[in-house]
């Protein structure tokens, strides 16, 4: 069967791979690299009969992982670290160049081996990244932003390396050929902002009216890799093309469902494209060459990850992001493949250069996941070592707040939560690193400290010790982590409310013996369940009940030894089954045109009315004299059965008759 028993064997194998690393709690791309090396024509075993044309199927993966990338992309969500990715990126690829220039010549190579080696290990790996930060939780994070940020610019980088790296060997190609480059570059990003705002609407609506599931996945597919290949045949990057595709196609209307459907298709042929890095793996050579690749290892991890980490710090980064960026970024990645290859087709590196940085490319990504899930612990040492951290306060009173709330990160939820206690006269403050933000909550006169939360330092300055609460709006849970520590130390009975970025840490924040958890995802699931079921004219009274019954199953495990939150949950559930709904009067429903003396409703009953807006005009506590009309809005007050009934008979033709609120 040729490349179809080569496909069934690395999916097959894969799969037990993955299995094996989800239950040593290690990324399944590892398995997937591990698959690779089973079947590598170098190692001994069972190799593959169509190594090449796998290959070919795991570019397609590099493009539709770029693609779907593409997809996310957003211009609002990159504006944060623009500056670090088109100015950082290139002094970043300089810099590594420099390093591996001086490697080259530490081991006797020319200088355009030399060049080339810097060239080549300067690039790190989009695809590895992106599956470690998935794997983690930490894609959405700032941390995350800036990695992804600065890939992109490396991979645009790709373009000019492939026209310029030739020229060290054959100087009479001349400029003509970049600046012919940069020209198809610029008349392909042209063609695009075109293609993507006056054709590809167009394009896609039509294809989602013949509503086709199929079609729609064929159709987002074709575009991806088609646009890819189209930019291949002109010479550009055929992943850059897909990332661009991608890009333009998260600005229409159809954006998120193909993101959605391309996810399954990315994922399979991504495997592909880790099952042949790990094919690429040679352990003869290793074994030969084993003191040149543990150096070059090492010096390219370290001294790579530490060039990340210093830019961080240059373009005033701060926290757990320099750390991130060096133990995240570190690795050789999959597009210095594509240029070795052109560095052999041209007679510019040999194959002893080719091998060496394929071997250290691929020992690379596959420890990235590894070094990369120890940021939480080296970052929790750092702390421990490095407490010491600027701050600054603003608006804050000279004797000190008492019995005040602490939010940490004053971005859009910590700042709108700080508006909110603000009208309500609640004594709290804001600690917040990001300057900008900072002068916003100085311009609004809410108090705050410039510093990092997790340094005691900064948490003594806002009075830790005396805070009744205190609200850490991050979903990052290294950063969690390191400040619930340090904040129970000062303060064992504080309150602690935590934000998680989704469900499948749960467990993680309940290690850190937080007061409450909030999943912005899972709470804007509900309320847009809530919002469906009010417009299906299912009492208020029964939707609450069923989105308590969803946060309580899910919370469940959580809460289940914190006796405090047991007893609020209780008093939350007796104020529910006692409390105000506001009901819409609709045209043609029983109570339209109705004295409340008809429903004989009154302050012993069940139920009554305690007040009506009619043309935005409030009518509080009207009397038994008092008559309905469509499109009133009622606030209704009784318990959920009494509050269910009255709802019935706002509704056109409900056929529920008058008695049923009198029914004893």
């Amino acid at each position: 069967m040729g490349i179809a028993t080569d496909l069934i064997l690395l999916v097959v194998t894969a799969f037990f791979s993955g299995v094996v690393m989800q239950k040593l709690g290690q990324p399944l791309v590892l398995g997937y690299i591990l698959t690779g090396i089973a079947f590598s024509p170098y190692t001994g075993g069972f190799a593959l009969t169509s190594v090449h044309e796998i290959e070919l199927l795991a570019e397609i993966g590099v493009a539709l992982l770029l693609f779907a990338l593409g997809l996310e992309f957003s211009l609002k969500d990159l504006k944060p670290v623009k500056k670090i990715a088109l100015i950082g990126t290139p002094i970043q690829i300089m810099l590594t160049i420099g390093m591996g220039y001086g490697i080259g010549q530490l081991m006797g190579w020319d200088d355009i081996s030399s060049i080339w080696l810097g060239t080549l290990v300067s690039l790190s790996s989009t695809m590895v990244l992106l599956k470690t930060l998935m794997s983690q939780g930490w894609l959405g994070t700032l941390s995350s932003k800036v990695m992804v940020g600065m890939l992109i610019v490396q991979d645009l980088a790709v373009v000019p390396f492939m026209v310029l790296l030739p020229m060290l060997n054959d100087p009479s190609v001349g400029w003509l050929s970049l600046e012919i480059a940069i020209l198809k570059a610029v008349l392909f990003l042209a063609g695009m902002i075109f293609f993507g705002t006056r054709l590809l609407p167009r394009i896609m609506q039509h294809i989602a009216h013949l509503g086709s599931r199929e079609l729609f996945l064929l159709a987002i597919t074709a575009i991806g890799l088609g646009v890819g290949y189209v930019t291949y045949l002109v010479g550009l990057s055929f992943a850059f093309g897909a990332f661009v595709a991608g890009m333009v196609l998260s600005e229409s209307d159809y954006g998120h469902q193909a993101l959605s459907d391309i996810i399954p298709v990315r994922d399979l042929f991504g495997l592909l494209f880790f099952a042949s890095v790990g094919m690429l793996f040679n352990p003869a050579f290793v074994i030969d060459h084993w003191q040149e690749v543990l150096i070059l290892v090492l010096i390219v991890s370290v001294g790579k990850g530490s060039i990340f980490a210093l830019l961080a710090k240059i373009f005033k980064y701060r926290n757990v992001v320099p750390l991130a960026l060096g133990l995240g970024l570190f690795q050789v990645g999959e597009f210095s493949f594509v240029l070795a290859q052109l560095g052999i087709s041209t007679n510019s590196i040999s194959h002893e250069v080719y091998s060496l940085v394929l071997t250290t490319a691929v020992i690379t990504m596959f420890l990235t996941p590894i070094i990369s899930r120890q940021t939480p612990r080296l970052y929790s040492l750092r702390k421990r070592w490095f407490s010491h951290e600027s701050k600054d306060s603003i608006n804050y009173p000279k004797s000190g707040k008492r019995n005040h709330v602490i939010i940490v990160g004053g971005g859009r939820v910590g700042f709108r939560i700080a508006q909110v206690l603000k009208r309500l006269s609640v004594s709290m403050m804001i600690i917040e690193l990001d300057q900008l933000r900072v002068d916003r909550a100085k311009n609004s006169e809410i108090s705050v400290i410039y510093g990092d939360s997790s340094h005691d330092v900064v948490l003594e300055a806002a009075n830790t010790s005396a805070a009744r609460l205190l609200i850490i709006t991050t979903p990052e849970i290294v950063i969690a982590q390191a400040i619930v520590d340090k904040a129970r130390n000062m303060n064992p009975s504080i309150q602690v409310l935590a934000r998680a970025p989704g469900i499948e840490f749960l467990e993680e924040f309940k290690k850190l013996n937080i007061s409450e958890v909030v999943i912005p995802e899972f709470e804007a699931g509900l309320e847009m369940a809530r919002k469906a079921l009010e417009h299906l004219y299912i009492p208020a009274a029964k939707i609450q009940h069923y989105t308590e019954s969803l946060r309580q199953d899910l919370f469940a495990s959580f809460y289940s030894e914190n006796e405090e939150y047991k007893i609020l949950e209780q008093l939350n559930l007796a104020e529910h089954q006692y409390d105000i709904q506001w009901v819409l009067i609709k045209a043609g429903s029983f109570l339209d045109g109705k004295l409340i003396r008809e429903l004989k409703l009154n302050a012993e009953e069940d139920c009554s009315v305690a007040g009506v807006v009619r043309d935005e005009k409030l009518h509080p506590n009207p009397d038994q004299h008092f008559r309905f009309q469509a499109d009133d809005r009622a606030a209704i007050i009784g318990t959920d059965s009494a509050r269910e009934n009255f709802f019935q008979l706002t509704v056109p033709e409900s056929g529920i008759v008058k008695e049923t609120l009198n029914q004893n």
